[in-house]
């Protein structure tokens, strides 16, 4: 049965997952505020709206995939938002990385507004999306879960409910500081091995099926070593979720010291002007990089 679905962020996220569900046979409605990443989508068969309202207006269900909780409360109850075209009953499916204390408000508002509301975090990145291979952390009610991943099945292989509105975010955050500190200890011995004439790039195929194999190493390492920054992600926004880490750990009373320098050496290398590179260019902070770096 082909799917009705609006999306709300047409960016290196929001076009991946937006591509896929063109391919595998969904009608999508887009919007988004930069005309280029709308356009992108519509060569590939989606429809152009003039706004979030517009998008969901004939949507049986809305994915965001937007940046910050501030933007999605925007894009789903501010002027022209969500809400004041979708229909009763709408399944709002957030796929962006936020706040979860934000998330539970969101939720509240969207019931209060007679709207169903899903966060669903994801992890894999736009390569994952393409192939259909996402795996997404699911927070809400149960039945609106079990739609959700209806709507999402052929962009994820696993999906899975972690409790109330808010758990797929915290899951999230987890899940970030988990990717934080491992893109960091892949990009340091990285450098460890090219410092002692060891061929990094085949320390992953060495490894493989050993305790310190990962999809992290797999993927990064021979990217790190050729210095292929070539974006599926960006530093500034792994801030973003480490702060909301840091944020969690002072509510939960949890310490989390490595977590803390990983943080800060993410803001540095933001400061020094590598916010907007890829996860792998974390790389320059081991490749001597550590004396132009400054707060």
């Amino acid at each position: 049965m082909t799917q009705n679905i609006a999306l709300i962020g047409a960016g290196a996220m929001g076009g991946a997952i937006g591509t896929r569900l063109l391919e595998t046979g969904s009608r999508l409605a887009v919007f988004d505020l930069d005309p280029e990443k709308v356009a992108a989508l519509v060569k590939k068969g989606a429809v152009a709206s003039e706004s979030a309202a517009d998008a969901a207006r004939d949507a049986t269900a809305v994915i965001t995939s937007l940046n910050a909780s501030k933007i999605v409360g925007l894009a789903a109850f501010g002027k022209d938002g969500i809400c004041e075209g979708a229909a009763p009953g709408t399944l709002i499916i957030d796929m962006s990385s936020i706040d979860p204390e934000a998330t539970r408000k969101f939720a509240r508002m969207a019931v209060e507004q007679g709207l169903a509301w899903v966060d669903s975090p994801l992890s894999g990145g736009a390569p994952k999306a393409l192939i259909g291979e996402l795996t997404v952390m699911m927070g809400g009610d149960a039945a609106d879960v079990t739609r959700a991943q209806e709507v999402l099945k052929d962009v994820a292989s696993n999906m899975t409910h972690m409790g109330g509105a808010g758990a797929g975010q915290t899951t999230k955050i987890i899940n970030q500081v988990l990717c934080g500190l491992g893109f960091l200890a892949v990009a340091e011995a990285t450098q460890l091995a090219l410092d002692a004439g060891v061929d990094a790039e085949k320390i992953p195929v060495a490894l493989k099926g050993g305790r310190a194999d990962s999809a992290l190493l797999q993927e990064y390492m021979p990217r790190m070593a050729r210095r292929d920054y070539r974006r599926t992600g960006r530093i500034d926004n792994m801030v973003k979720d480490l702060n909301m880490a840091a944020d969690l750990s002072r509510q939960t009373g949890t310490s989390m010291p490595m977590t803390a320098l990983c943080a800060e050496i993410h803001r540095m290398l933001t400061a020094a002007g590598l916010g907007g590179e890829d996860q792998a260019a974390v790389m320059e902070f081991f490749n001597g990089a550590q004396k132009d770096i400054t707060p």
